[in-house]
């Protein structure tokens, strides 16, 4: 529960500019994940987000960047805990997830070293889909993905 909670916290100030915990908490609760204030203080905390300004001025929580390697390692351990299967067909990727997850896979997917070979991404609850050019890449990039999802 905790990893799909924080998932959907890296989905939720991906999509939204969130100043608050109490906001935070509200998002939560409305995508169904039923939290106290201490519990988005504690994700906060061990997530590692900051505040940094926004264009209007104020102040909404992001991921700190100055350990990529960290937020890496978040993000890969998302995907390997989301994905059901993966397949694909000319040159779209096809992964399903666990319910709910299909955005927070879809985050990582577009956060991972992959040299530009998904051009994007398109996600729904529990289905993901990304372009990349080419019939052999979509080959290759499952290869990748599957020897992520299988790493210790």
């Amino acid at each position: 529960m905790k990893i799909a909670r924080h998932a959907k916290i890296l989905e939720l100030i991906e999509t939204y500019e969130i100043e608050t915990q109490d906001e935070l908490a509200q998002k939560l609760c409305e995508e169904g994940f039923q939290v106290t204030q201490a519990t988005v203080s504690r994700d906060i905390r061990e997530m590692k987000l900051t505040k940094i300004a926004t264009e209007m001025g104020r102040q909404k929580y992001a991921v700190i960047s100055s350990n990529d390697t960290e937020v890496t390692e978040r993000l890969t351990r998302v995907f390997k805990e989301a994905v059901l299967k993966m397949d694909y067909a000319q040159n779209m990727v096809v992964i399903k997830t666990l319910d709910g997850m299909g955005m927070a896979v879809a985050v990582a997917l577009d956060n991972m070293e992959t040299n530009g070979e998904i051009l994007g991404t398109i996600a729904g609850d529990n289905t993901v889909f990304c372009v990349v050019r080419t019939h052999n890449q979509a080959a290759v990039i499952i290869e990748k993905l599957y020897r992520i999802i299988h790493s210790a």
